[in-house]
């Protein structure tokens, strides 16, 4: 086979550090002495690696909001550390990479990296979908964080960037039609992309086995608004025992991301909104195969029972094409079982600034994994397919260097 060419790639899983002014720069004046700011202060670490405030000690940055206090651990803040530097300490915004909050140096590293455009979830503070204004107490006050979320997104990190940075948007997840106001009202500035979490029910919110969402999932129907589901953002994981080392945890995030998949797929939603595209972002996708084939003789042997939506007229697994995109960003096996997910359904991701991320060798990875790919299905998986699941324009006025 002759030697592929990894055009600019379009990554569909990065993430932003917010930037210490967002809510005191984006809220209404009314609402920024309660908004979330940055409070410099002492801290230490307990014996779970997490951050919390101190008397005296070391000092960080932490997110202050409501109850919350949060730190910034180097993890989530990882790219341009050595491995063995990425020990879940907070660093704060002096120790970090400007490229993490800045948008003009996020674009610079981008080009170190080959990359032409990037879409980027929460790193820390709202979290993956925003929950952290799901558990605020104040609900106007969160649905006008979250809206100013939004829109330093669109204006200011995605702004200036001639197209390259893909704005994401948050929504409200207490209230399915206030969701949807907030999609319509994204939706008709140019955003095709919205995050939400992976299991609701783990939210303690209704499952997608109700009726509950559908005001949401109408308007993301309607208006070409992808749904980004991120690993992680079901706020517990499966483990194995309490026990278990981190990176245990770490290899079996895409438990989750199978929970997601089989919902989706049995919920009969994807039959309600014909026009609806998910993407499972950060969960690697060598696992799709078997979980489609898995529901296939399922439903093949229990279709007859009360127990599965009638809706779901075809095997569970035909659903899969043209609604639900695996994002990977380190899967040899999951990409040399192409033709088993569908090269068509498959996107490619970098996870900067994160721990995993590939960031500065992301196209070096990529031609040795891909290297079992033709050219024409190396071009949909680097970029090809993002363009279809995002709305996308096929080229830039301003390209990134080759």
């Amino acid at each position: 086979m002759p030697n592929i060419v990894i055009p600019p790639i379009i990554s569909v899983d990065d993430h932003v550090v917010e930037p210490p002014h967002l809510w005191q720069r984006w809220l209404p004046a009314r609402y920024r002495d309660a908004g979330p700011r940055i409070l410099r202060a002492p801290y230490e670490l307990t014996a779970r690696q997490q951050t919390i405030m101190a008397a005296s000690g070391p000092e960080t940055d932490f997110w202050v909001f409501e109850n919350a206090k949060v730190a910034i651990h180097n993890a989530a803040a990882a790219s341009g550390l050595k491995p063995e530097e990425i020990d879940f300490s907070p660093r704060s915004y002096d120790e970090m990479r400007p490229a993490f909050y800045d948008p003009a140096a996020r674009l610079v590293d981008m080009d170190t990296n080959h990359i032409e455009r990037s879409l980027c979830f929460p790193s820390t503070f709202p979290r993956f979908c925003g929950q952290t204004f799901l558990e605020a107490s104040d609900k106007d006050l969160a649905l006008a964080c979250l809206k100013a979320y939004n829109d330093w997104m669109v204006e200011e990190w995605c702004g200036d960037s001639g197209g390259r940075l893909i704005p994401l948007c948050l929504s409200p997840l207490w209230d399915a039609q206030l969701a949807a106001d907030e999609v319509r009202r994204n939706a008709a500035r140019g955003v095709h992309a919205v995050t939400f979490c992976e299991l609701p029910a783990y939210l303690d919110l209704p499952s997608l086995y109700t009726d509950h969402w559908d005001p949401f999932l109408a308007a993301c129907n309607e208006t070409a608004t992808t749904i980004c589901i991120h690993i992680g953002s079901a706020a517990k994981l499966i483990a194995s025992s309490p026990d278990a080392p981190r990176v245990s945890r770490q290899a079996a995030l895409c438990l989750n991301s199978q929970l997601t998949f089989t919902d989706w797929l049995m919920s009969g939603k994807l039959v309600q909104f014909p026009n609806l595209r998910m993407a499972l972002s950060e969960s690697q996708i060598g696992w799709m195969p078997y979980i489609a084939e898995r529901l296939d003789h399922l439903w093949e042997k229990a279709r007859a029972g009360a127990q599965i939506n009638p809706i779901i007229s075809r095997p569970p697994s035909s659903y899969v094409a043209g609604h639900i995109f695996g994002c990977f960003f380190e899967d040899n096996f999951g990409i040399r079982s192409h033709d088993a997910i569908g090269i068509d359904q498959i996107t490619f991701e970098t996870d900067y600034p994160h721990q995993d991320s590939t960031w500065p060798h992301t196209r070096q990875y990529a031609e040795q994994a891909m290297a079992c790919l033709t050219q024409e299905q190396v071009d949909k998986v680097v970029r090809g397919n993002a363009i279809r699941l995002f709305s996308l324009p096929e080229t830039l006025k301003v390209m990134a260097p080759a």
